[in-house]
């Protein structure tokens, strides 16, 4: 496997990124900070210029319609007479209102994906990175939850051209419910090419509802998966839960593993539900970065932490760059995104909790072991 990892970038997705209403400005911020750093420069690092989505990549997965309503100009102009009813019937309001590159970034975000999905598959590179993508609500005919393109669907469709196992990981706080959907089938007979888990928050009332955000059942399908936890969760849940997950990883062996690593899981995001850190002072717990090694390890690269030298220290500080008011406004003044004080509720000696998922998880594993045996 290539020990060359792939940073899919350009001025164009960058432009369009930028502007999503959600995150405005989020994305010229990320590129021009690893750009300081000379990030970009290293000998071992990629940088693909990534191709725009063609209609026909595009509905893959999306509807002809939906894309049409992307590109519709009469919308984008803000003709609300004549574009209401687009506007309500895809998902254009309220949380994914239109932006003027909307139709640009939609052919950006998902040909990041697929430029990243393409030179995994040609072998050029062991590991590709698409730092705007993750787009994990959108729905094939609609817009969702701040997701206007569903580049995860469409990266996981590609890959599965390979006919070879891929595991989709989903870290966002939030249900992965748009790529759960995607590739559920409760009454399938055959191990699929494409098994999802999704870890995540999930109440009432939080984003999304979906009645399939929480822990599976005996009877629910083994290979669309949701590991819910509770308030406040940290890096010492999260390196408890994560044996399931290396569990279910090593039962299903995939070829491919897709990673989609939502910032708001971590502590201090203003979803303000988690407890989680970037890196783990605890030996036995697992921040962001430790999850992201570890499935580095699974994936057989584990030379390239040392063809890309040691990790930036968590103490290191922003450079002075173009982009610097903009970390000093949000108070980065250094990487480290420590855990903050919220209790973990997933801990609590009463509750249980924790033992409900491991049992639950050996059951999944004990399911996808026997069709596997089973030759199904």
């Amino acid at each position: 496997m290539s020990n060359i990892v792939a940073y899919i970038v350009s001025r164009e997705l960058i432009a369009a990124s930028s502007q999503l209403p959600s995150n405005r400005g989020r994305s010229v911020a990320v590129h021009a900070l690893i750009h300081a750093l000379r990030l970009s420069k290293h000998p071992h690092l990629l940088v693909l210029r990534p191709t725009p989505a063609s209609r026909t990549a595009l509905t893959a997965f999306h509807t002809r319609s939906y894309i049409d309503a992307v590109n519709s100009k009469k919308a984008s102009e803000g003709d609300s007479d004549s574009s209401s009813d687009i506007e309500d019937a895809f998902g254009f309001d309220s949380d994914c209102p239109r932006f003027p590159l909307l139709a640009s970034y939609v052919e950006l975000v998902a040909g990041a994906v697929l430029t990243g999905a393409e030179s995994l598959i040609d072998g050029r590179v062991g590991v590709a990175i698409a730092w705007d993508g993750g787009r994990h609500h959108a729905r094939k005919d609609r817009a969702a939850g701040f997701c206007y393109v569903a580049d995860c669907v469409l990266a996981l469709m590609r890959l599965k051209r390979t006919k070879q196992r891929i595991m989709y990981i989903d870290l966002d706080v939030h249900y992965s419910d748009g790529v759960s959907d995607a590739f559920r089938e409760p009454t399938r007979t055959r191990e699929p090419q494409i098994l999802t888990l999704s870890i995540h928050h999930a109440a009432p009332g939080f984003f999304p509802p979906s009645p399939y955000a929480a822990l599976p059942t005996p009877t629910s399908d083994p290979y669309s998966l949701s590991l819910p936890l509770h308030l406040g969760f940290s890096a010492a849940t999260f390196g408890r839960v994560w044996r399931s997950v290396r569990a279910v990883r090593s039962a299903y062996d995939p070829a491919y593993v897709v990673l989609q690593c939502g910032a708001d899981a971590l502590a201090g995001d203003p979803c303000g539900v988690a407890n989680w850190c970037l890196s783990s002072a605890d030996p036995d717990g697992m921040g962001m970065l430790e999850v992201v090694a570890d499935v580095l390890s699974w994936e057989r690269v584990d030379a390239l932490g040392e063809k890309l030298g040691e990790r930036l220290p968590s103490d290191t500080p922003i450079p002075d760059h173009q982009q610097f008011p903009i970390w000093f406004i949000l108070k980065f003044v250094q990487f480290d995104v420590p855990p903050g004080t919220m209790q973990d509720t997933n801990a609590e000696a009463d509750a249980g909790y924790l033992q409900e998922v491991e049992a639950c998880y050996d059951r999944v594993v004990q399911a996808i072991n026997t069709r596997r045996a089973a030759g199904r």
